[in-house]
């Protein structure tokens, strides 16, 4: 075996080292979702979407012999890559490996999230990274212009201009951007999106997002019904699967859930406090801050972020039935409800979680940063005082996509949850 591994070149054997290192890391962050108690059978199918992509490293799209196009960024409509016959498969990775060859590529004060695509782009072992004929980049930071010089040298890349407002201007604007996107959709997959694939592709993707609203309503009414954690690996799975899979697992889980509410079943007995989490978005496998808050006591209520509930929350609403009138109703529900801090004006931000609290009965807000995100990293201090005027304890967690901050978090974690069971016996 020596003499076998003296002859593997330098490339082969980091690509050995890359396979070994990623596929571990997202095993046991796998088996530490699975440990937590009271986990859904129905839960299964996401996790082994999970495990695909990221232990076995295969790409679960190639059953369906169409092509992919990453997206990164929920503001590129997915309706629109179904319309052209292809499949969307959202690429933001918060893979610890892929960060770690990333960082070696981009300054240090770069977004962990640009380095982990880094990471992948250099090492190109992943199918879902490597199988696509399109990547679809809206830019939204800095980083990701860099992202698009980055995905140039290996891919075809269309980037599209998201607009800094909301007015009825900037909404004309990402609809010219839109129709560009189509443009380039119709090359690469050589079929044209009409009125009825558009539809179509519409129909897809709004049975994924009921089945999501038919979830949410059955959490409000048991915030004890399932993990947080199990939550956003549902969620994550939704970046790998067609949207009419995740749909059908999502339908089987939610039919799981209502007859547990039927039981009274919970995942806990415990009174633990209830967490909102938002700001930098947490991508599998970086799970670590889900994970610690319930590993310390306290149960993941809710989540504010682009991979999480937020992502896939907003339906179109099509007044104007034509072509253009469908774009334009695309190009509303990704601009003016998002609450993503790249715009200028945000208190829509501020309204949605003041009403997640509400609806989730939420006791803390942990407001996660990843070094570096600095859009989102501006808006802590608005959203400290908004929350200060409620009563609600809130803190900033900075990490990085590295297992090195994991004890120091585990520490503040358990920290701000005592506090807020100290708030509640007061």
């Amino acid at each position: 075996m020596m003499i076998e591994e003296k002859k593997l070149t330098k490339e082969e054997r980091q690509e050995i080292r890359f396979i070994k290192k990623e596929t571990m890391t997202c095993a046991k962050y796998l088996r530490r979702m699975k440990e937590l108690d009271g986990m859904p059978e129905e839960l299964q199918p996401f996790l082994d979407t999970l495990r695909t992509v990221y232990v076995d490293m295969k790409n679960p799209l190639v059953q369906y012999h169409q092509k992919t196009v990453g997206t990164y960024c929920v503001m590129a409509p997915q309706e629109l890559v179904y319309a052209a016959g292809a499949i969307p498969v959202k690429l933001c990775s918060g893979n610890y490996t892929a960060f770690s060859i990333g960082d070696d590529l981009y300054p240090r004060d770069a977004c962990p999230l640009v380095k982990a695509v880094a990471g992948f782009q250099k090492m190109g072992l992943m199918p879902v990274y490597r199988d696509c004929s399109l990547m679809a980049v809206p830019v939204t930071c800095d980083c990701k212009k860099k992202i698009v010089e980055m995905l140039e040298q290996t891919h075809s890349v269309v980037s599209l201009s998201v607009p800094a407002g909301r007015e009825d201007e900037d909404i004309d604007r990402y609809v010219e951007e839109l129709y560009r996107f189509i443009d380039t959709l119709e090359v690469v997959t050589g079929n044209h999106v009409t009125w009825d694939s558009l539809a179509a592709g519409m129909n897809m993707t709004g049975q994924a997002k009921y089945e999501l609203s038919r979830f949410l309503k059955l959490k409000k009414r048991m915030p004890y019904l399932m993990w947080g954690t199990h939550i956003l690996a549902v969620m994550n799975a939704a970046a790998y699967m067609r949207a009419d899979s995740w749909s059908f697992h999502m339908n089987r889980l939610n039919s799981e859930l209502e007859k547990r509410i039927e039981k009274g079943e919970k995942v806990t007995s415990r009174n633990r406090p209830r967490i909102l989490l938002t700001g930098s978005p947490v991508i599998f496998p970086n799970m670590k801050i889900p994970l610690l808050i319930e590993e310390m006591g306290g149960i993941l209520a809710a989540d504010e972020t682009c991979m999480g509930e937020r992502g896939m929350s907003d339906p179109s609403v099509v007044v104007d039935e034509s072509f253009d009138g469908i774009l334009r109703a695309l190009a509303n529900q990704v601009i003016r409800p998002c609450s993503c801090p790249t715009f200028v004006n945000n208190r829509e931000r501020v309204y949605r979680i003041r009403q997640m609290i509400k609806d989730y009965q939420i006791q803390g807000v942990i407001y996660h940063v990843l070094r570096g995100c600095l859009v989102y990293d501006y808006e802590y201090q608005l959203l400290e005082e908004e929350l200060g005027k409620m009563g609600i304890p809130v803190i900033r967690m900075e990490s990085d996509y590295n297992e090195e901050d994991v004890e120091q978090l585990r520490i503040r974690t358990e920290a701000f949850i005592e506090l807020i069971r100290l708030k509640q016996a007061a």
